[in-house]
């Protein structure tokens, strides 16, 4: 099939052209492309119609679990036909192992893996390797190592009605295929027999499993059906069956890796010996023999994937398999967020290599274990056929790339027109402007920028207006601002440069009877989505921040952002951050930002001028065409502590929570917990887990908790949740 997009919206401002001119950068053969949009101007549904048009597989890779799954969310509503997965990691909580030599500590590896997050990664492998209209959206986890996807082909098993195949050798190669036999617990990864017939549920499939009648040596029937009713979905003519997880090796490749792991082994330690680390070589002895006893018994160990070089059958200091092996040669790769994507994967090979080496040096692993790493920087452009760069603020790397006939004319720093700047003995190189016909857009003649830029907001809303004010009274002025916009019953967003100036501003603001918040990285991320909800629905006005310039927070009753000490320039005062701060001010009519600071730096310079420049091109554009703008308007979500809250009485009720019942809130919950997680709102679901074990322990079931711990004392300016 091909990419089919569904959706009652069409192009409108300027994604048509951002659409067209992509599009023909792609099929042209451009590696490097950028779609440069505002906050706000669908530049995901503009990457959906560049996806339709191009028809290739495709991989969109964001840098947090959190995003991604708003993507997949996305994705999978423009493509309801095709085959939109996800990828990230399956842990949801890890621990690597590691050792600190100063105080001689070994911290073993620990982790606890997500079923659901592995359900949908197999899910992901199986598709790319059975259909082309494949669409992945993905975390950075997919430059780790996976197993080979000539392994994965192999393994699988193609089962036919009527085939010879005795019921002996199906069970070995279902074991082999690491699925557990289970004849009582049913589910995803398992098998059982009853006689023979044999009933075995995909690693990759939630409620389909398959039902093989045997008679004799001879398949007589295959039948789909649900895995918990019971109830049969119609017979097949033919099933195809992928390994139950994702690390698979044939047995012979077991063996021959055995074998090299031994050879290893005593190579290193005669060096140990050889080097007087005797302790070293008697500890990497102890730990690898246990290790080659539990491949040899169960066909794994823990910490398995240290000797996955063995294991493919890779030659020393070769890059591993990864999810990018499993995509054609012509996929397209879509980096969302690049400015931010792009240095995250940059930054994965080194931090890996520099535990791994320890653990090495000390004889905790072998050196084959630094062959299990992530892909650096190079080997993943390297396996990128053609890019497409998504951000706002989009970084040198993007901006230098993104020219037909690239010589490294393009500094990657600001500007106006989109952060082009003047490079070293090269002249000003221009984004080609929006108000031209798509059919003229130049992608082929050397020297042309592959930048599109969407600056026009379906909402017609126009960027921030910026002032600048001196920073003798920033905190004098702050207030008075605040105070104008409460009184129109609007929210605020002040930014400071450290945790301890935000804690004490925010008190100060509360002392003068402004209702506020601080929000930084010491609070935990199921207290920061509270918090976020609350200033969305009123309950205070305004929010005090290090670094609200995270990217997707989306507060659409933000009018009014202020910048305090915006001339300290540094990482939380440069171009890019000050855009994105800007940025959250988008959704709001009346948006405006205020920079304090005595003197105008480069990087404030550069945001006067691109907002000066967007906002031109925003108003001519909406009288243009007669557009009105209208503030983005979204419901707020309702907060999970208002289930608890109601009138009345009923038998032991928490407190504050009388006329309820206390079995039917706990059911309700903990149904509204598995939706959330079946759809990957991660952070929703954990703060309802949270609130089922408040309740419980309030209404006197400590029982059925876990050790719960005590509550932790309340910090200064904020809140704890019970753990």
């Amino acid at each position: 099939m091909s990419f089919e997009l569904a959706s009652d919206y069409q192009p409108c401002g300027d994604q048509g052209q951002a659409i067209a001119k992509l599009s023909r950068s792609v099929l042209a053969g451009h590696k490097h492309q950028t779609l440069l949009g505002v906050t706000g101007s669908g530049k995901t549904f503009t990457a959906a119609n560049v996806i339709q048009r191009v028809d290739r597989p495709t991989l969109v890779i964001s840098h947090n679990k959190t995003l991604a799954a708003q993507l997949y969310s996305e994705f999978k509503q423009f493509f309801p036909r095709n085959a939109v997965e996800y990828f990230v990691s399956y842990f949801d909580y890890y621990q690597p192992e590691a050792y600190i030599p100063s105080s001689d500590t070994y911290i073993e590896k620990d982790s606890s893996i997500n079923d659901e997050i592995e359900r949908l990664r197999l899910s992901a492998t199986s598709s790319l390797l059975t259909r082309p209209d494949v669409l992945v959206v993905a975390s950075v986890s997919c430059i780790y190592g996976l197993a080979s996807p000539m392994d994965f082909l192999e393994m699988l098993l193609t089962i036919k009605s009527g085939q010879v195949l005795s019921r002996e050798v199906l069970l070995a190669k279902l074991v082999e295929m690491l699925y557990e036999r289970n004849d009582f617990d049913f589910g995803r990864g398992k098998f059982r027999v009853r006689g023979d017939i044999v009933e075995v549920q995909a690693g990759s499939s939630d409620d389909v499993a398959v039902r093989l009648e045997f008679f004799g040596d001879e398949v007589e029937r295959l039948t789909q059906f649900d895995p918990l009713t019971g109830r049969a979905y119609g017979e097949l003519t033919v099933f195809t069956l992928f390994p139950a997880k994702q690390f698979v090796t044939p047995a012979e490749r077991l063996q021959a890796a055995m074998r090299a792991i031994r050879i290893e082994l005593e190579e290193r330690v005669k060096w140990f010996e050889a080097n007087g680390k005797l302790l070293e070589a008697q500890r990497i002895r102890m730990r690898t023999e246990y290790d080659l006893e539990m491949m040899q018994e169960m066909g794994f160990c823990s910490g398995i994937e240290n000797y996955s070089r063995h294991l493919t059958g890779r030659p020393p200091g070769s890059r591993p398999y990864t999810l990018l092996d499993f995509f054609p040669k012509d996929y397209l790769v879509v980096v969302d967020e690049s400015h931010a994507t792009l240095p995250q994967i940059g930054g994965m090979y080194e931090g890996d290599r520099v535990r791994k080496t320890t653990l090495v040096e000390h004889g905790f692993r072998l050196p084959s274990a630094l062959d299990n790493r992530p892909l650096n920087f190079e080997e993943f452009m390297e396996m990128n056929t053609q890019a497409l760069y998504i951000s706002a603020t989009p970084g040198g790397f993007e901006l230098r790339n993104s020219v037909v006939g690239n010589t490294g004319m393009l500094t990657g720093e600001g500007g106006p027109g989109g952060g082009l700047k003047e490079g070293k003995g090269m002249p000003l190189v221009k984004i080609s402007r929006t108000d031209a016909p798509a059919e003229q857009f130049d992608v082929t003649t050397p020297g042309a920028v592959l930048i599109a830029e969407q600056i026009i907001r379906p909402t017609g809303l126009l960027d921030p207006q910026i002032t600048v004010r001196p920073l003798a009274d920033q905190i004098d002025e702050t207030i008075e601002l605040c105070r104008q916009r409460t009184e129109r019953s609007e929210r605020i967003l002040v930014t400071t440069l450290t945790k301890r100036t935000a804690e004490d501003l925010a008190e100060y603001l509360k002392d003068v009877g402004l209702k506020v918040r601080y929000l930084h990285s010491d609070i935990d991320t199921i207290e920061r989505v509270e918090i976020l909800r609350g200033l969305r629905a009123g309950e205070f006005d305004v929010l005090v921040g290090i670094n609200l310039l995270r990217e997707g927070l989306d507060l659409p009753e933000v009018s009014l952002v202020c910048i305090l000490d915006a001339d300290k320039e540094g990482f939380l005062r440069s171009q890019t951050s000050l855009i994105q701060t800007a940025g959250r001010a988008a959704r709001h009519i009346h948006g405006e930002v205020y920079l304090f600071a005595d003197t105008v730096t480069h990087s404030m310079q550069q945001l006067l001028q691109i907002t000066e420049y967007r906002r031109s091109r925003q108003q001519a554009y909406n009288e243009k065409h007669g557009i009105t703008p209208q503030s983005v308007r979204r419901a707020v979500q309702e907060s999970l502590h208002t289930i608890l809250r109601s009138n009345g009485g009923s038998p032991g009720a928490q407190p504050g929570t009388e006329g309820f019942s206390l079995s039917e809130t706990l059911k309700e919950l903990e149904d509204e917990m598995k939706v959330a997680a079946a759809g990957l709102e991660f952070e929703k679901a954990a703060l309802l887990r949270d609130q089922i074990r408040e309740l419980k322990s309030g209404a006197g079931l400590d029982a059925l908790l876990s050790e719960p711990k005590p509550a932790a004392p309340k910090k200064k300016g904020g809140w704890k949740r019970k753990k």
